[in-house]
């Protein structure tokens, strides 16, 4: 298998949903136990249709779907056989896994899996190694990390076993210990399979999160999946959630995808198994400009030409021939100069519209240099609406 970089959709979906709060809200809202883990039980999303949540993904222009298998709360999404705490004991009773993978099936939809080594009902769930998330567990006085392990790897191995080809693998919460076994039995269910960096032994590639910004504009070194949700509070669902800006979201997704990065986004269904329509509406005003890019923000090579570009920060790649500079936090003004340019255009489109934008080679004040005998022409791309897309990236393709 071939990594390319794509645009996914990643769903955190759980008995919390119920709660609207936040997915780790057992821990963060202090719910007792018991109190907790009987809602849980009486996990009922009488309206979950994969099927919908597959076609939104690909209306939304995402080639792959990455589900949380299990969060934090232990709760499993799956008829696992390792724990009672799970879907199939609930008045549901249906594998929603299964469901899903069905579904991504029969639409091409590329299925990956997210998986939290931090278990907060499993009986050997604590792990005091880890530095990160591990405050919810029930039973805290009782440690064996390898009762976690033989308990992790038997849920994995089900995982992948039972639900066809899985596209990518994410630990979640690194348990800071070191086991080169769970990589290899993943890697042995699923051959080709790509797996994150936030497991017992080095992974594939790299997965930075929320507000991450990586230093200057060079393409990432190592396979690198970045991922957001359009919620600014929660991962899950949560009723009266802050949702992201259309630009924040977008102007981030242009410049990891720009540097080679796929992006994940995710939404979180309500206890009902719906993406509602305040997570749809912020969805599709991402997915309005991501569609309108046309697939030059996948699978695109470096551009190292010097292009000498003035005032705005940009990234350029080429693709199928053609050069794209991605303007990831917008233009400064209504045009775009280039010192430097191979040769004179053929056409220059914005990608953001559609339409042809102007050209010239001319002298420009600001950049005459009166110590110079001889002065450079510039590429000067002009007549850019760019207040009609003050909230988005600009991308602009040249075809030389």
């Amino acid at each position: 298998m071939i990594f390319d970089n794509k645009f996914g959709m990643f769903i955190h979906w759980g008995p919390y949903a119920t709660l609207g709060l936040h997915e780790q809200a057992l821990a963060r809202y202090n719910i007792p136990y018991d109190e907790y883990e009987s809602m849980a039980m009486q996990f009922n999303p009488t309206e979950y249709d994969p099927e919908k949540w597959v076609l939104l993904a690909k209306q939304s222009g995402m080639k792959y779907i990455c589900f949380t298998a299990k969060h934090h709360d232990g709760f499993c999404m799956w008829d696992t056989k390792l724990t009672d705490y799970n879907i199939m004991n609930t008045p549901y009773g249906k594998d929603t896994l299964k469901m899903l993978s069905e579904a991504c099936k029969k639409h091409d939809m590329l299925l990956s899996l997210y998986y939290s080594n931090p278990d907060w009902n499993y009986e050997y769930g604590y792990n005091p190694e880890s530095k990160s998330h591990q405050w919810g567990a029930k039973y805290k006085n009782k440690v064996d990390t390898q009762k976690l392990r033989d308990f992790i790897k038997a849920q994995v191995t089900e995982l992948l076993t039972n639900y066809g080809p899985i596209y990518t693998f994410f630990w979640d919460i690194p348990p800071c210990i070191e086991d080169l076994s769970l990589n290899e039995l993943v890697r042995s269910l699923q051959p080709g399979i790509y797996i994150n960096d936030r497991g017992w032994s080095e992974g594939d590639f790299s997965t930075p999160e929320r507000e991450y910004q990586a230093e200057g504009s060079e393409r990432f070194t190592r396979m690198t999946e970045a991922c957001n949700s359009v919620g600014q509070q929660s991962w899950g669902y949560r009723a009266g959630e802050d949702f992201y800006t259309k630009r924040h979201l977008c102007c981030a997704i242009d410049r990891f995808m720009a540097q080679g990065a796929s992006y994940l986004l995710n939404v979180g269904p309500d206890a009902k198994g719906v993406v509602t329509r305040d997570y749809e509406k912020n969805l599709m005003k991402v997915a309005d400009w991501y569609n309108r890019m046309n697939g030059c923000l996948e699978n695109a090579d470096e551009d190292n030409f010097d292009y000498g570009i003035c005032h705005n920060k940009y990234i350029a790649n080429i693709k199928d021939g053609k050069t794209y500079l991605h303007f990831y936090e917008g233009l400064i003004s209504t045009s775009v100069a280039l010192k430097n340019y191979p040769s004179e255009p053929k056409s220059v489109k914005l990608m953001n519209s559609g339409e042809n934008l102007k050209y010239d080679m001319i002298l420009l004040p600001e950049f005459i240099d009166m110590s110079k005998n001889k002065q450079d022409k510039l590429l000067h791309i002009y007549g850019i609406d760019t207040d009609k897309f003050s909230d988005e990236p600009i991308i602009i393709e040249i075809i030389w």
